[in-house]
């Protein structure tokens, strides 16, 4: 099986919500309501592992954890 390792900036989100007691599904929901954009499982997945690049939905997800920003972003 090929299992996709998070970047560094998808494990402080994970650590994060861990931290928070909150899940994914919350952060999920929390970015498309704050940026009205379609945010899913799938998508996330992708951006914690550093497969896309998503500005807007990364901003949103510092903003809502208040985490820094991932270099290069």
């Amino acid at each position: 099986m090929n299992y996709s390792k998070f970047s560094d900036f998808g494990l402080v989100v994970k650590t994060e919500l861990l931290r928070l007691g909150k899940e994914q599904k919350w952060l999920e929901e929390a970015v498309s309501e704050k940026t009205g954009l379609f945010v899913d499982n799938g998508y996330m997945y992708k951006i914690l592992t550093g497969q896309r690049k998503a500005p807007k939905i990364v901003a949103a997800i510092c903003k809502l954890l208040e985490i820094p920003g991932p270099e290069g972003a």
